[in-house]
Parts: C-alpha cells; sequence; structure tokens
C-alpha cells in the first residue's frame, strides 16, 4: 500500500520531468521550460519529499550531492528539507528512551529538555545534563527502521518501472544513489556505530587547533540513543554577524573546512560523508566543529590514488590520461564512445588555454554545454560510489566560498594546507617523499577540481568534465 502512497504523490513531477523531453510523453518535441517554472517545480518537488517522511528527505539530502544528475534550482531547493522535518512527540521520545535506558529520562539524566534542539531525517536532539555536565542526546525516530526498510522497497520498484519506460544514465544514476544510500542508512540507525566514528574523527584531530569533534559519552551511549557533549555555536553558513563585527575572520574558517576535508580525504581515509552546513559549526572560540557522524566512509587507498593521477594528467595537457581517469573513476559508462569524450575533453582543455578572463571562460562552458546538450541529452556521464559523497563536499565549500568571499579560490587555499600535510599525504598513499612540492600541488589542485564538480552549469556533461579539467588548468595561466 505504501508503494501506491508514494507513486501517487511522485507521479506529477515525474509526468512533469518526462514532458521536459517529450511534450506528449511519448513523442513530440522537448518543452522550453523558463528559470522561473524550474524554481516553482523545485518547490513542489521539495514539498512532495518532505509529505513523504524521513527515508525521502534523507535519500533527497543524498541526491543533493548529485550535480550530474540534479541541477539547480533542484539542489538548493533539497538543501531547505533540514529545515522542514517535523519534530517528534514528547512521549514518543521518552518512550524511546524508556526502552533504551530500562528508565524514564528525568531519572537518567540530571536534566533532560523535552523540547527539541533540532529535528532530523532520521533522529531527534534534546539538551541534558549527566555528570554536572551539558551533553546532547540524538535520539533516533520510533519506528524509523521499519519506515526506511520498506521505502526502500516501495522506491527500487518505482525506480524499476521507470527504467523499464526510460532507461538512461540519470536513471542508473538514480539507482546508484539508491544503492549507496542502502549500503549506509542501515549503519546510520545504529547510534553505537555512529559513537565509533565520532571517537576515531575525534582522535585523528586531537592535535589540531582549529578544529573540534565532540566527545562521546560512551556510558550514556546506547543502540537508538546518542550523548555527546554539548557544544554551543552557530552553523557555518550563518556567519554574517560574527564576521561583521569581526569575531571570526571568513579567510580562517573557510581555510579551517577545506583543512578538515583535506585531512579526512587525503590522508585519513575516513570521510564525513554529510557535509551539508547543519552539520559543520564554528564554536564560541571560533573553532570549527564537526557533528553528526552517521554516514562516515572509508576512502579506498586506489580512488585517492586515481583522483591524483587524473588531475595530474589534466596539468600536463594529457587528455588521453584524464579520460582514462574518468573511465578509472567510474565516471563514465564503459560503453560510451571513447572519441566523442576524448573531443570535449580536448575542447576544454582548448578553452582552459586562452587567455580570458574566468567569466568569459564559464561563458564559453555554459554555451558549449548548451550546444551538445541539445542533440545529446542522455550523455553517459556518471558519479558513482565515492564521488558522490565528494561532489557533497564540493558543494558544501564552494557554497560557503562564494558565501564569505566573492574572491573565493578553491586551489588558493587548498594549496597551503596540502603543503603543510604533504608528508602525511604521501605516507599515506604510499608515495615516495621525494618530489613531494609537485605532488602536493597536484593534491590541492584535485580538490580544487573537486570543489567544481558540483559547479551549477547549465548542463550534466559539461559541468563534470568541466569541473575536473577548468579549474586546474586555468591555474597554471
Amino acid at each position: 500500500m505504501r508503494v501506491f502512497q508514494i507513486f501517487l504523490r511522485v507521479l506529477p513531477l515525474l509526468l512533469s520531468f518526462r514532458r521536459d523531453q517529450k511534450r506528449w510523453l511519448l513523442v513530440g518535441a522537448r518543452l522550453t521550460r523558463s528559470p522561473a517554472f524550474h524554481e516553482r517545480r523545485a518547490e513542489r518537488m521539495v514539498t512532495t519529499l518532505a509529505s513523504l517522511g524521513p527515508t525521502f528527505v534523507k535519500l533527497a539530502q543524498l541526491f543533493a550531492g548529485r550535480a550530474d544528475i540534479i541541477p539547480e534550482p533542484y539542489v538548493s531547493a533539497i538543501g531547505t528539507l533540514t529545515d522542514r522535518v517535523p519534530g517528534v512527540p514528547a512521549d514518543k521520545i521518552r518512550a524511546s528512551l524508556i526502552e533504551s535506558y530500562g528508565a524514564p529520562p528525568e531519572t537518567v539524566f540530571e536534566f533532560f529538555d523535552v523540547q527539541p534542539l533540532a529535528a532530523a531525517s532520521l533522529g531527534q536532539v534534546h539538551r541534558a545534563r549527566v555528570d554536572g555536565r551539558d551533553v546532547v542526546v540524538k535520539v533516533l525516530r520510533p519506528g524509523v527502521e521499519q519506515l526506511v526498510a520498506g521505502d526502500i522497497r516501495a522506491a527500487r520498484r518505482i525506480l524499476g518501472l521507470i527504467a523499464s519506460r526510460l532507461n538512461t544514465p540519470h536513471v542508473a544514476g538514480l539507482r546508484t544513489v539508491l544503492d549507496e544510500f542502502e549500503k549506509r542508512v542501515t549503519d546510520e540507525m545504529d547510534f553505537r556505530q555512529e559513537a565509533r566514528y565520532a571517537q576515531q574523527v575525534r582522535r585523528n584531530f586531537a592535535t589540531s587547533p582549529n578544529i573540534r569533534v565532540p566527545e562521546v559519552i560512551d556510558a550514556y551511549t546506547r543502540q537508538r540513543a546518542l550523548v555527546l557533549e554539548f557544544i554551543d555555536g552557530r552553523r557555518v553558513d550563518q556567519l554574517g554577524d560574527w564576521i561583521t563585527t569581526g569575531r571570526v575572520q571568513a579567510d580562517d574558517v573557510l581555510r579551517s573546512v577545506m583543512e578538515l576535508y583535506v585531512q579526512m580525504m587525503m590522508v585519513d581515509g575516513l570521510f564525513h560523508a554529510d557535509p551539508h552546513p547543519g552539520n559543520v559549526f564554528v564554536d564560541t572560540d571560533g573553532r570549527l566543529t564537526l557533528l553528526d557522524f552517521g554516514m562516515v566512509v572509508e576512502v579506498p587507498i586506489e580512488t585517492r590514488r586515481t583522483l591524483v593521477q587524473t588531475v595530474f594528467a589534466s596539468i600536463r595537457g594529457d587528455v588521453e590520461k584524464v579520460v582514462d581517469g574518468f573511465y578509472a573513476l567510474g565516471l563514465i559508462e564503459p560503453g560510451a564512445d571513447r572519441a566523442t569524450i576524448v573531443t570535449l575533453a580536448a575542447q576544454l582543455i582548448a578553452l582552459a588555454n586562452e587567455h580570458t578572463t574566468a567569466t568569459e571562460r564559464i561563458e564559453r562552458i555554459t554555451r558549449l554545454a548548451d550546444e551538445v546538450m541539445s542533440t545529446l541529452y542522455d550523455f553517459p556521464v556518471l558519479l558513482p560510489g565515492d564521488m558522490v559523497y565528494f561532489a557533497r563536499t564540493a558543494a558544501l565549500i564552494e557554497g560557503l566560498g562564494v558565501r564569505y568571499d566573492a574572491r573565493f579560490n578553491a586551489i588558493r587555499f587548498a594549496t597551503p594546507i596540502v603543503l603543510r600535510l604533504r608528508r602525511e599525504i604521501l605516507a599515506s598513499l604510499g608515495e615516495p617523499l621525494g618530489g613531494e612540492r609537485d605532488v602536493a600541488t597536484v593534491i590541492g589542485a584535485t580538490l580544487g577540481s573537486l570543489v567544481a564538480i558540483a559547479r551549477r552549469a547549465s548542463r550534466e556533461v559539461v559541468t563534470t568534465l568541466a569541473s575536473n579539467l577548468i579549474p586546474v588548468l586555468t591555474s597554471r595561466s
């Protein structure tokens, strides 16, 4: 019954998206949609997703990192979903805590605030006090495990129906995200696993003066309840008045964000895979604070090494090696026409080497995108596995950068951090220490290209290719 409820809710949206390609669903030319239309449809989409419950809110947040299949303004609209999740009634939270602790919260804790501090798709957070310490208690939503399992089954059935009528790389991309979601969400609903990840990341940053990870209160952590030290602060995207008054410096915040993700991805290989602004704070002392470790992934060393090699090839202008890297990373479907991709990559390299301003280059890229996609809408560009999470991080870094600094340059921020961490990065990649400055520069460029993966271009194919070539190549001019 749930599958029919979901299908009926999403059917108007599915038909609307289908008519973008075929005016009469099966035949006819593509419809031309105005920016205002896309904004209205994006708002309708997030309203529908919010009404379907926590599974689809969480799934949509994962889709928000997929610049190859979810363009603007839909990405920005999905970002508002974190503010639309309704809270769980106090009596249900109380019952859940009694089940976890065998006693009511007012007995377990010296103080427990029944009003939630925040509500998320899978859990809800409350202020409390234990052993004289201010803490937060994250409580799993009652019944969410069964709901998520059923919703995933329903989503697979609906996606299978769509694929039978429209088997395109975009649909394949949706399947990839759903597969990743199913793998990760089970761990995310066991707070003991989240506690282990939080403790490991805290150890990794124990010596950092600029980055803080809350302490897990082990004695009070259960499968459905996680207790952490309380850290007061502001969301990283809501620092306007702090910056205006000089309480924090925008450059310092952006540098700390970059340092955080450089170390996680390139040194530790343990990557916080849910990097929306609600999970990244700045505390009252100006330190960057990372929250919510439900979705953490290990980055395989071969993935990291391939990223570095691909960007190094782009710096040399070796188009064939760049395309090899895209295939190795799973960015291109195995059966795709390689010659077409090589031609496009060569055009992008030529564009990057022209002596034009960044604005002019972006305009040229956009025109190229429109030309390509006017004849080849279903281009075989994918964003699989680990790249999904890198793209989400790219979106966070890019969004913060342009919010606080109109001249933000990811490479400028990444390079000194990478140089400082070069020995650790090389050791983690199993590379010799000789020539470390060159390798560090390549890794810095990699971070710049990852930021650009999520760049809001007009079409998916050139977004993906340009993001991995243009920022790196233009850094030489």
